[in-house]
């Protein structure tokens, strides 16, 4: 890819992703595959002023092995020096940049079983300096591509010009072919801004989903629930864009009011594995009962990590004709394949969908049904004639998607 893309993309994952402020510190997580990219990173960092700027190299090769090889009971072991980083973390918030380039078949072949018993073990003693960093810190991920993926995309392409291809398709999703890249995105920020604005001064108490592939779901919202887009704000008054791409509109559903039956409209990939074609059935809140056409094991074994997987986190509007989803391309990669049109996500859900949830303790999160989870996994469910209407508490009903468009 050419320096001034590299330039260009560095410099949105900076003064768009984390927003950085002069004297913050940064750290970077990446694949050793993406060390030219990261070097603009860094470079971009110090320009604007951070005070530090570490690196965190991953190998999935390596990873993989590990998985593969190591035992369950040394895997599921958080070290000493590994708790003490997390704490440190949690207390010096540095702000975090994380580039994807996975391959979506990277962990083919490892033992779901143990993958979930070590995700559960470690996360019960990592998940107090999570917590403790939730909505204060600055963060983004972005994605480049990597041969692998890029040959995922495009099978049928040689290694070069699958991964050419890829980049096309990220440099018009990021807007990266706009004149000023940066421009564009506080623009696209700003109508993502007007629309959560628009859905939070109604006031809803539920949506009804309604598409001609048999999706029919009412969902219940949180009381107090608050829409977000693009620009998030964490505790300490810092604006930051989490995900880039994105083209979402997002909040909290009631932990116990989903019911009825939800159809997927993309392929969702777990664990380097695709789970094709599936329905979902809820009732009072909980999936009940899941078919796919492929890949039902694999769900059904995330949907069993912890009780919460089997209720919502998340409720996201993205319009059907989003730039990702004009691409025609089934990017095999959540950040991508996510705001490509509406979705919902089994598990974790995000405390600042909560008004006034600066204020709140632990025991009041319990209190009003806060789903949390091991898992955030989203899935697909946006089509071409998806109706979405939503009903205020007043009765009132408000057409919010119109053949799976915006119509407000």
């Amino acid at each position: 890819m050419n320096q001034k893309i590299y330039e260009e993309y560095a410099k949105l994952a900076v003064e768009i992703g984390i927003n950085l402020k002069e004297g913050q510190d940064v750290e970077i997580t990446a694949s050793t595959k993406c060390a030219d990219f990261v070097k603009e990173i860094v470079k971009v960092c110090y320009e604007d002023k951070a005070r530090s700027v570490k690196v965190e190299w991953l190998n999935e090769e390596i990873d993989k092995l590990r998985w593969l090889y190591e035992d369950e009971k040394v895997m599921s072991e958080v070290l000493t020096w590994q708790e003490e980083k997390a704490k440190y973390r949690a207390e010096t918030l540095p702000c975090k940049i994380y580039v994807d380039d996975a391959d979506p078949d990277a962990y083919n072949g490892i033992d779901l079983k143990k993958y979930a018993a070590v995700r559960k073990a470690r996360y019960s003693v990592l998940k107090k300096y999570s917590d403790k960093e939730d909505n204060r810190n600055q963060w983004v991920i972005v994605a480049i591509p990597s041969v692998k993926w890029a040959k995922k995309v495009f099978p049928e392409l040689s290694d070069d010009e699958a991964v050419s291809k890829l980049w096309e398709a990220i440099i018009k999703t990021m807007r990266l072919d706009q004149p000023d890249p940066v421009q564009a995105w506080k623009d696209h920020i700003d109508d993502l801004q007007e629309k959560s604005t628009k859905l939070n001064e109604m006031n809803l108490d539920y949506l009804e989903y309604k598409s001609s592939n048999g999706t029919d779901l009412t969902l219940k919202l949180q009381p107090n629930h608050y829409w977000i887009s693009a620009r998030e704000t964490n505790m300490l008054g810092n604006d930051f864009t989490a995900n880039m791409p994105t083209e979402e509109v997002f909040t909290m559903p009631k932990r116990d009011g989903v019911n009825g039956v939800v159809y997927s409209t993309k392929p969702l990939s777990l664990q380097g594995q695709l789970v094709e074609n599936f329905k979902v059935t809820f009732k009072d809140g909980k999936c009940v009962e899941v078919s796919a056409e492929k890949g039902q094991d694999i769900l059904e074994n995330m949907l069993n990590m912890d009780e919460n997987s089997r209720h919502l986190g998340e409720v996201a509007l993205v319009p059907y004709d989003s730039p990702i989803n004009q691409t025609g391309l089934l990017f095999s990669n959540t950040l991508f394949d996510e705001n490509a049109c509406c979705h919902l996500a089994f598990g974790e859900a995000f405390k600042n969908n909560i008004r006034g949830y600066e204020n709140m303790s632990e025991e009041d999160f319990k209190k009003v049904g806060f789903n949390e989870s091991i898992n955030h996994v989203d899935f697909m469910v946006g089509s071409e004639d998806l109706d979405i209407v939503g009903v205020d508490h007043d009765g009132n009903r408000h057409q919010i998607f119109k053949n799976g468009v915006w119509a407000i």
